[in-house]
This record gives C-alpha cells, structure tokens and sequence, in this order.
C-alpha cells in the first residue's frame, strides 16, 4: 500500500495534483478544496489510498491521515465507491461527516452530489460505530507552503468548479458568503473553507 507521497507538484488540474516522487510524477485524485490548497512547484505531503481495479490503478490523495481513513470507511457502505467517497469529503470534512451520521442528519448528506434521500440513509444506517473518534482539528485546509488568510476565495472557487457549477454561479456564490469569510479575518482567524463551501451549496441548490 502507498499510504503518501512527498514531492514536488509539477502540475494542478480541475481533478488532479501531479506530484514528482524520485524523478517520477504521481498523478492523485483529489478533492476541489484539496487541489485548491496545492500550487505548482511548492513541496507537499498528501496521504494517499491505492484503489485497485481490473483495468486501472487510482492513486488518491488527500490533506491528512484522518481524511484518507473515512475516505476508505465511506467505500464499506453498499453501492458507495471512490468517487462517491470522494464527492462526501468534496462538501463535508472528516468530523462533519462523523457528526452527520452520528446525529442522523440526512439532510447534511444529500449536499452531496450524488447522495439522494435513500443513499444519506444508507449512509447513516451502515457507517454507524465504523468512524471511530474525530480528530478535534479545524476544518481548514492546511498544507505546506499554503498562506492560509486570504486563499479562501480561491480554494472555494476551485471547489464549486470542480462540483460542476459554472461562471456566474461561482461568482455569486462567493460573493454571498464574502462577509462571513471577511468576518473571520477581522478577528484574526482564517476563514473555514469547508464551511463555506457548505453555505455555498445551500445557496446554490436554491437558486
């Protein structure tokens, strides 16, 4: 198993990070607010999960051991693979999701694309005692070389990008969640870009 890599990005697509390990370049799976936190050239370390397939090898990625732990819990619950695993961490983080299934919070799963009524029950039903403790770490992505304060806008952007919502969209959603952001920056904290992305789908769904 390759639990992580640790290198340089050499490049950062709409779904990948390219990470150059010993002269080779791993291309990983990541979430948006994952790739969103990465830029070409800085030194990172990303946890990883191995998915083996018939035809093809699926390296993914992510910001922490924790992430990666209930990306692999997510994939015991009947009909949920990588990619839906992956669209959960996409909108919610670890301790969210944990805090989702251990209140029954169906509504908070159906955010998920992909996650209708049925699937946020299923999920709630099979993943009950299987997430173990949360971590008690903040929801803010951080990674090596990220500035933290000010990256919000961009990390969101990245995220409902690559969740499927276009232009105008995006920029209507980052406009109504601005205060919130800016709110957090004033008293010194760095905006919760998990949550912010929460807020944004609410806000999107709607219109």
């Amino acid at each position: 198993m390759i639990a992580s890599v640790a290198g340089t990005v050499l490049a950062v697509t709409t779904d990948a990070v390219v990470v150059e390990v010993g002269g080779v370049g791993l291309a990983l799976q990541c979430a948006p607010a994952t790739i969103g936190g990465v830029r070409v050239g800085e030194t990172v370390r990303l946890a990883t999960s191995l998915v083996v397939r018939e035809d093809s090898l699926t390296l993914f990625g992510f910001a922490s051991d924790d992430e990666r732990a209930v990306f692999e819990t997510l994939q015991s619950v009947t009909g949920v693979g990588p990619r839906l695993a992956q669209a959960v961490l996409a909108v919610h983080s670890p301790d969210a999701v944990r805090a989702a299934v251990a209140t029954d919070d169906v509504g908070a799963l159906t955010l998920v694309p992909g996650v209708g009524k049925k699937g946020a029950q299923r999920l709630v039903l099979e993943l009950k005692d299987k997430l173990g403790a949360g971590t008690g770490a903040s929801n803010v992505l951080r990674l090596p070389g990220q500035p933290g304060v000010g990256a919000w806008r961009e990390q969101l952007r990245a995220a409902l990008i690559g969740l499927g919502w276009v232009g105008r969209e995006v920029d209507e959603a980052l406009a109504a969640v601005g205060p919130e952001a800016e709110a957090a920056v004033a008293v010194g904290d760095t905006p919760d870009v998990a949550s912010l992305l929460r807020t944004s789908l609410r806000l999107l769904s709607r219109a």
